[in-house]
């Protein structure tokens, strides 16, 4: 069985952000970047499921980024993935021509399970697993946090709004997960030694026969200020009146 594993490039969310000229976009030129967390998460979770469940499982991770996402499946190789493919490209992707992107893959690599983080941290979209599961004509289940394999399928619980709930699924079959599904392992020094000697296939959109359409453009970005101003009052009735200068209450 294989088990894909999307990995998105993404900034640091522990740096400090600065927005482009135009304000359209982060600036950049200063930016770290990492592991989507969730999708580490993904990552050790496909690594469990090996240990535990299929111990013959091939364990492939797939990202989509410049040639510097390179650094960012070698953290996935380091913890344990067998093979990694990069999927060259440069600039903002939406979810839909993401899910495109890894449908390509799929029908070359034909998984038995794709597990990838729910949302990613730079924009929070929690699109693409949807997409891809709609484009494929899979199931799905989404915002993991316990995932059994039973019967030739699966049993995921899945955090909700309203608790936890509990689905049966077949196979192949698309999972995202959430933040409690695991936590993710550090990888040892001599896997990340041996990480960086691995050969990371390359790929494009047009070697994938893939021509991509934008849906979604990005047209403003403010980033937030967290300033916050205390005033200091003495008394039930000079709370009210600054509650009602700031229109909190009538």
């Amino acid at each position: 069985m294989k088990i894909l594993v999307p990995c998105k490039r993404v900034p640091d969310p522990d740096q400090k952000l600065r927005l482009n000229a135009d304000g359209t976009d982060i600036d950049a030129a200063a930016l770290t970047y990492i592991l989507n967390p969730f999708d580490a998460i993904a990552v050790e979770e496909a690594l469990r499921i090996r240990e535990t469940a299929q111990p013959d499982a091939e364990i492939i991770a797939v990202s989509i980024a410049p040639a510097e996402g390179e650094a960012d499946l070698r953290t996935a190789l380091a913890m344990g993935a067998d093979r990694a493919l990069l999927i060259e490209h440069n600039g903002p992707l939406d979810p839909w021509n993401v899910a495109r992107l890894l449908v390509a893959v799929i029908e070359r690599e034909s998984p038995g399970l794709v597990l990838m983080g729910k949302q990613a941290v730079d924009d929070d979209a929690n699109q693409t697993g949807q997409f891809l599961a709609a484009q494929l004509g899979w199931p799905q289940a989404t915002f993991a946090s316990e995932i059994e394999f039973v019967d030739n399928g699966l049993r995921v619980h899945r955090e909700t709004d309203l608790g936890i709930e509990v689905i049966r699924t077949t196979l192949p079959a698309v999972v995202t997960a959430d933040l409690r599904l695991n936590e993710p392992r550090y990888a040892s020094l001599p896997s990340i030694l041996k990480a960086k000697k691995k050969t990371i296939d390359h790929t494009t959109a047009a070697e994938l026969g893939i021509t991509l359409e934008p849906r979604v453009r990005l047209l403003d970005m403010e980033l937030i200020n967290s300033q916050r101003n205390c005033v200091k009052v003495n008394s039930a009735t000079e709370l009210l009146e600054k509650l009602r200068e700031t229109e909190v209450v009538n």
